[in-house]
């Protein structure tokens, strides 16, 4: 298992040459803001070295990150209210294993129509529809989700 890959954004975040509104950080993984969340408080917990499927995750690996994502759920519930908070691994968007956070508002947040945008040729899921969040916001819901405010 490679530690790190020079063409991850997740591992440069982890090395600090790439910038994250970082929420945790421990001595197996990290957690940050989504660049582009449905709600206030999105965010995803990786492993500090590079592992590409979250399968192929050592299971105490794997274990600790569903652990940090849970605490940061809670955290979530208390600081911005959502109905739900739901937990997905789905693989795409980087290839770096992660553990994405979500508060839910309602039932169709995991697999928001938010997502979904119409084109000539029908409709397909653009994630680059949902926008991008200010650095600024980024870091103040970091904040929040640490306990900071």
């Amino acid at each position: 298992m490679k530690h790190t890959n020079a063409q991850c954004v997740f591992c440069a975040i982890v090395a600090g040459t790439s910038p994250a509104s970082v929420v945790h950080r421990d001595a197996q993984c990290m957690a940050f803001m989504n660049l582009r969340p449905l709600h206030r408080g999105e965010c995803m917990v990786i492993p500090l070295v590079h592992i590409d499927h979250f399968t192929d995750m050592p299971d105490d690996l794997a274990a600790h990150i569903m652990v940090v994502g849970r605490r940061l759920g809670r955290r979530m519930m208390r600081a911005f209210a959502p109905k739900r908070v739901g937990y997905v691994v789905h693989g795409f968007g980087v290839p770096h294993a992660h553990l994405n956070v979500v508060p839910l508002h309602d039932s169709s947040d995991i697999v928001s129509a938010k997502h979904i945008v119409s084109t000539d040729s029908g409709l397909r899921i653009a994630h680059d529809a949902v926008p991008l969040r200010t650095r600024a916001d980024l870091d103040a819901d970091a904040a929040v989700l640490r306990g900071d405010q």
